[in-house]
């Protein structure tokens, strides 16, 4: 008894030693669902629901604050050490398999929203918003490619130009003629008396458009820049040697952080969770309402996260897709908790890095790049939505107007922000570009917070698959990775890896000659964290 005594708890040691992290974040999401609804017949005051939700605040505040420094010191650090040819590969690659899989998410949504059609029968007793304005879909296509040439990278950190709507009240002219003549009988006149009735008509409303910005993070504008920053230094060999070293200590330092503030995320994880359900609708109401509308949304993510993305993973690298899968589990509950693909990233990187021994270099490049452009979840939640928006309607689509949901669906889904219900902004430009009136949204909101969660599981779940696949198809590429890269043995002071850089032929002396460059490139490391 003795020893199979010992070798249980060797086994449950080891257990927690691996997955303590996870099954404490698992139970943090558990304890908070159980807390929230326990306490929403206590009709607690507003006040009292934000000073009970701050831990979970704080956590997303965590999160957010290493968005920036992540993604400028991965891009820049990460694609600086690769050769061109590579790194276009690579890049090629990415964006290629990030595009293919969203359409498939939209094909996946559009065909299961047909066959349950949730929205025939439904009774919607919503009150609809007033027609407001509404942004057309050739300027949110012009402001996503304005936002990916930011006027001001500075500004870019914190918000993100948004075109305005202003509106112009056009007073209609008083007309010379009376409209209507009534004769009201009277007293004094048997014939009756006239009265001239003059109706005013209502002004009309046109709308202009006028240069604003939406307090957002300007991420797909910083992802473009730090890339090309990144593709630069490479290309300056050693004088760019540097400025890639300080990226290097950045980055080094963001992870550091992370993995010293992962413990405070299943505290947090409570509070954010139960906070949500406190400002929750009457669930028996949205299930009588929703019900079939959520089933649909998450039966489509389910076929799309965990069987056709796993099977593109295993054809294209021949392996078990569930047992990388499995050290992913960490950043997918923190994407159940916070619904934001953005403030998921670090816990991503570190989950790629630590459990799926995936590269650095495409860590660093397919990451940044996926939590802006790869929205999966997002796009398929956008085709049901705008579908069932349409059953409900009694509005018949044909196959044209199906064909531009999911054209419309995977661009507008490219310029969602990683943020919470991000995919509500981009709604309005698939319901317009098929006609269906956009205050329709009104519909979904007040089930959109949890189907934003799982959606966002599938966009961080799609990223990560991704950099399994590109590591797989890129590893000829990298043939000098984590374990090869030299450190300095003597100084244990800190345990910063060295930087490596090709110092092929500088693009600014590109028109030298032959005698003054080497022909051949070589590999120089660099470590200025040690200085």
């Amino acid at each position: 008894m003795g020893p199979l005594v010992v070798d249980l708890r060797r086994r449950a040691k080891n257990f927690l030693k691996r997955n303590g992290l996870l099954t404490l974040s698992v139970l943090a999401v558990l304890t908070g669902c159980v807390l929230g609804f326990s306490l929403r017949g206590s009709q607690l005051s507003t006040q009292a629901k934000i000073y009970f939700s701050f831990p979970g605040e704080l956590l997303m505040r965590m999160l957010k604050m290493l968005i920036l420094p992540l993604i400028t010191s991965s891009l820049m650090s990460g694609l600086s050490s690769m050769e061109s040819k590579a790194c276009c590969r690579m890049g090629v690659l990415t964006v290629t398999y990030y595009l293919w899989t969203t359409f498939i998410a939209v094909v996946v949504g559009i065909l299961l929203v047909i066959i349950i059609k949730p929205g025939v029968g439904t009774d919607m007793e919503s009150n609809r918003l007033g027609g407001g304005p509404v942004m057309t879909s050739a300027d949110a296509l012009l402001d996503l490619i304005r936002n990916m040439v930011p006027s001001n990278l500075i500004e870019a950190t914190f918000q993100q130009y948004k075109t305005d709507l202003l509106p112009i009240l056009k007073l209609p002219a008083r007309t010379v003629k009376p409209n209507f003549v009534y004769v009201v009988p009277d007293d004094s006149d048997p014939s009756g008396r006239t009265v001239y009735l003059e109706l005013t008509p209502p002004p009309e409303i046109h709308y202009k458009t006028s240069p604003g910005s939406s307090q957002q993070m300007n991420v797909l504008g910083i992802v473009i820049f730090s890339a090309t920053m990144g593709l630069l230094l490479g290309r300056m060999g050693e004088r760019g040697a540097p400025l890639v070293n300080v990226c290097q200590c950045i980055n080094e330092c963001v992870m550091k952080i992370i993995n010293a503030a992962v413990w405070y995320f299943p505290f947090g994880i409570i509070f954010l969770v139960a906070g949500k359900i406190l400002d929750m609708q009457d669930p028996s109401t949205l299930g009588r309402k929703l019900g079939w509308y959520t089933i649909t949304v998450l039966a489509g993510l389910f076929v799309h996260g965990l069987i056709l993305l796993p099977l593109f993973y295993f054809i294209l690298t021949r392996k078990n897709p569930f047992t990388y899968i499995r050290g992913l589990l960490q950043a997918m509950v923190i994407a159940l908790a916070t619904s934001s693909s953005s403030a998921t990233l670090p816990i991503t990187m570190k989950c790629l890095l630590e459990n799926c021994q995936v590269d650095r270099q495409i860590a660093r490049f397919v990451l940044p790049v996926g939590a802006t452009i790869n929205m999966d979840g997002t796009a398929l939640y956008e085709a049901v939505a705008a579908i069932f928006i349409a059953q409900v309607n009694d509005y018949e689509l044909d196959l044209g107007q199906l064909v531009t949901i999911s054209i419309t669906a995977t661009a507008a889904s490219i310029g969602a922000a990683g943020i919470p219900q991000a995919g509500l902004v981009t709604m309005v430009i698939v319901l317009t570009s098929v006609g269906l009136p956009p205050d329709d949204i009104t519909l979904i909101v007040a089930i959109d917070w949890v189907l934003d969660r799982f959606r966002t599981m599938i966009n961080v779940l799609g990223d990560a698959l991704a950099a399994g696949i590109i590591a797989h198809l890129c590893r000829k590429d990298f043939p000098l990775r984590s374990n090869h890269v030299p450190r300095r043995s003597h100084d244990s002071g800190d345990n910063v890896p060295l930087t490596e850089m090709h110092t092929h032929k500088d693009c600014l002396f590109d028109n030298m000659s032959d005698s003054v460059h080497d022909a051949h490139t070589h590999t120089i490391y660099y470590n200025l964290c040690q200085v």
